[in-house]
C-alpha cells in the first residue's frame, strides 16, 4: 500500500500558480484590466500587478488601450500578445495531412495540405508529409519562433507511440521519426481529442463541463470531457466510440471485428451503402457523400435514414454512459451528413436514450468547421504554456 507524500508548496510554486491563473483568465476572456483580473482570479491587486508586470516584461502580455472607470483614472486593458510566438497544428487524417501555423491567439497564418490515399498509411510517408508541410508553412508565414507543434493522429498515443489499428499502426514511433527532422517541441494526441479541445475552447462546447464531441470522418471517434477534464482512460485509449458494437455479427469493420459503429456511420461505410444502390457515385469519398446528401431519390433517402438511425443509436449510448450536457457532432463527414439528418439523429437518440439524461443533453453540430482537428492540435502547446504560467518547454536536441 502506497504512502501519500505531501510536498510543501514553495514561493516559486505559488508564483507559478498565480501566473497560470492570470494568464488563463486573460487568454480566454480578453481584453481585461488589472482590476478585472483580480476579480476573476481571486488574487489581490498587488499579486495581479506583479504577475502582469512580469508577463509584460517577457512579452507574453501587451497593453491594448484604455477604458474609462467610474470616477477614477482610465483603466489599462491587457491582452495576450499574438506575436509572442507561433504554434503549429497538424491533422494526420485518413485522406490527407494538413499542417497549419497560427499566432498565439490561434489566428491562422499559413496552411499546407497533402492529399493521401485512404488505404496508404506508411508511417514514413506520413512523417515526410508532416515535415514537408511544416517547412512550407513556416516559410510561407515567415514565422521564426514556434512554441510547439501539436499533432492529431488516428488511434491513441502512449509514451510517444501511436496505436491505430484501422490503419495498421501498432506502437508506431511517429514522434521519434518526426524528431529526426525538427527540434521543435512535439505534442501528439488522438484527433478526436484535439477536435474536442478546439470545440470546448472556442466552439459549441464552450462553457460545458461535461460534453462529448463526436468525430465522424473516414474513421469515427469521440472526445469525452468530464468535469472540464478530458477523459483518457488508463493508457489514453478512451473514446474509441467507432468501435463499440451496434450489431452483433454485423458488417465487417476495418479493425477486424464485426458490427462496429464505424462500419455503419463512417464515411467509407455510408459511401459503400450508397454505391450498392447508385452505380454512378464519385470515386472520392467527400464528393460521394456530397452527392448522397444532394440526391433526392428514394434509394438515397434510405441510405441517409440508416445512417441517421445508427448515429442516433450511437449518440444515445454516449448519453446513457456519460450523461453529458452537450453532444457535439463534427468531422468532415459528420458536418456534411449532419446538415441533412441531424433532426432524424435527435429523434433516434430519443428512442434509445434514457429519458432524463436525454432531456438534459443538447445535440448540435460543431461550430469550427471540418478542419478543426488541426486547430485543436495547435491548442496542445498553448494549453501547456498556459498551465505553466507562460514558461516555455525546452525543445530536446535531435540527438536526444
Amino acid at each position: 500500500m502506497g504512502v501519500a507524500v505531501h510536498r510543501k508548496l514553495t514561493v516559486r510554486d505559488l508564483r507559478a500558480g498565480n501566473r497560470a491563473r492570470v494568464l488563463r483568465a486573460l487568454y480566454f476572456d480578453q481584453p481585461r484590466s488589472r482590476q478585472e483580473l483580480a476579480g476573476i482570479t481571486g488574487l489581490s491587486q498587488a499579486s495581479v500587478s506583479n504577475v502582469v508586470g512580469e508577463l509584460i516584461s517577457e512579452g507574453v502580455v501587451v497593453e491594448a488601450g484604455q477604458v474609462d472607470s467610474d470616477g477614477g483614472r482610465p483603466r489599462v486593458l491587457l491582452r495576450v500578445n499574438p506575436a509572442y510566438a507561433a504554434v503549429v497544428g497538424v491533422d494526420v487524417g485518413e485522406t490527407h495531412v494538413l499542417v497549419e501555423v497560427f499566432d498565439l491567439t490561434l489566428r491562422r497564418l499559413a496552411e499546407a495540405t497533402s492529399p493521401m490515399g485512404p488505404d496508404v498509411h506508411s508511417v514514413d510517408e506520413v512523417a515526410k508529409r508532416v515535415l514537408d508541410g511544416l517547412d512550407r508553412c513556416l516559410r510561407d508565414s515567415g514565422v521564426q519562433d514556434v512554441l510547439g507543434v501539436g499533432i492529431g493522429v488516428p488511434g491513441f498515443v502512449e509514451r510517444g507511440l501511436v496505436y491505430a489499428q484501422t490503419v495498421g499502426w501498432h506502437g508506431v514511433a511517429l514522434e521519434r521519426m518526426l524528431r529526426a527532422g525538427t527540434d521543435l517541441p512535439l505534442f501528439l494526441d488522438n484527433g478526436a481529442n484535439t477536435l474536442g479541445q478546439a470545440e470546448v475552447w472556442f466552439g459549441a462546447g464552450r462553457g460545458a463541463g461535461d460534453a462529448v464531441v463526436a468525430l465522424i470522418g473516414s474513421g469515427v471517434g469521440a472526445s469525452v470531457i468530464a468535469g472540464g477534464v478530458l477523459y483518457r482512460g488508463s493508457s489514453g485509449g478512451a473514446g474509441e466510440w467507432g468501435h463499440t458494437t451496434v450489431a452483433l455479427d454485423g458488417r465487417p469493420c476495418r479493425c477486424g471485428a464485426r458490427g462496429c459503429l464505424e462500419a455503419y456511420i463512417g464515411a467509407s461505410g455510408v459511401v459503400e451503402r450508397y454505391r450498392a444502390v447508385e452505380p454512378h457515385v464519385p470515386a472520392e469519398q467527400e464528393a460521394a457523400l456530397a452527392a448522397l446528401v444532394a440526391d433526392g431519390s428514394g434509394a438515397a433517402r434510405d441510405v441517409l435514414t440508416e445512417a441517421a438511425r445508427y448515429t442516433g443509436l450511437g449518440i444515445a449510448n454516449l448519453i446513457n454512459l456519460f450523461n453529458p450536457s452537450r453532444v457535439i457532432v463534427g468531422g468532415w463527414a459528420g458536418l456534411l451528413l449532419g446538415a441533412r439528418i441531424l433532426d432524424d439523429v435527435r429523434a433516434e437518440a430519443a428512442r434509445h436514450a434514457l429519458h432524463r439524461p436525454f432531456e438534459q443533453a443538447s445535440i448540435a453540430l460543431c461550430e469550427l468547421g471540418p478542419e478543426s482537428v488541426a486547430l485543436g492540435a495547435a491548442t496542445l502547446p498553448v494549453a501547456e504554456f498556459l498551465a505553466a504560467g507562460g514558461v516555455r518547454r525546452q525543445a530536446p536536441s535531435r540527438a536526444g
